[in-house]
């Protein structure tokens, strides 16, 4: 990885011991320990965000509609042929 963009963040003196301390425990780097910490916080707040969780009976119900065969309605019947005019 080459990593080439910066962020810059301010810590209290207090809050920059504790992640110094916690990044020896884990034999890391402290950029290395942070990076890894920031990107896992990423991805978790993208992954509530972003993904939808089901409860089983959920997940039956979801499938069983995609597995039912496609029926285009009127409106998008239009939007389709409006799309064909303009070479979409």
């Amino acid at each position: 990885m080459t990593a080439t963009a910066r962020l810059d963040l301010r810590l209290s003196p207090e809050d920059k011991a504790r992640v110094e301390a916690a990044a020896s425990l884990r034999g890391l780097p402290v950029a290395s320990f942070v990076r890894a910490a920031v990107l896992r916080e990423a991805e978790q707040a993208m992954s509530a965000e972003y993904l939808a969780r089901l409860s089983p009976a959920e997940s039956k119900r979801f499938l069983k509609a995609l597995s039912k065969p496609f029926a285009a309605n009127a409106a998008l019947g239009k939007a389709m042929a409006r799309g064909d005019k303009l070479g979409i």
